[in-house]
């Protein structure tokens, strides 16, 4: 299993885990509400874990222009 991360925004691959071992609660995903883990959280049919994350670009460019965050997808 892997967990990939991606920015939410502009969708760029932010890193990777490969391990079977880690677990969600070390992950910190079990403090996440349903409706959180449904918005950042997708599974695979092959087992492996995609987690939408906010970049350090686009989370300057929202925190600078905080109106972009009113757009469906304002950093692509």
């Amino acid at each position: 299993m892997a967990i990939n991360y991606t920015c939410r925004h502009c969708r760029t691959f932010q890193g990777r885990i490969e391990s079977s071992e880690i677990s969600e609660s070390q992950l910190g995903f079990d403090s996440l509400t349903p409706e959180e883990r449904k918005d950042i959280i997708a599974y695979d049919f092959n087992g492996d874990v995609t987690v939408r994350v906010t970049c350090d670009h686009c989370r300057e460019a929202l925190e600078t222009h905080p109106e972009l965050s009113l757009l469906a997808n304002p950093l692509q």
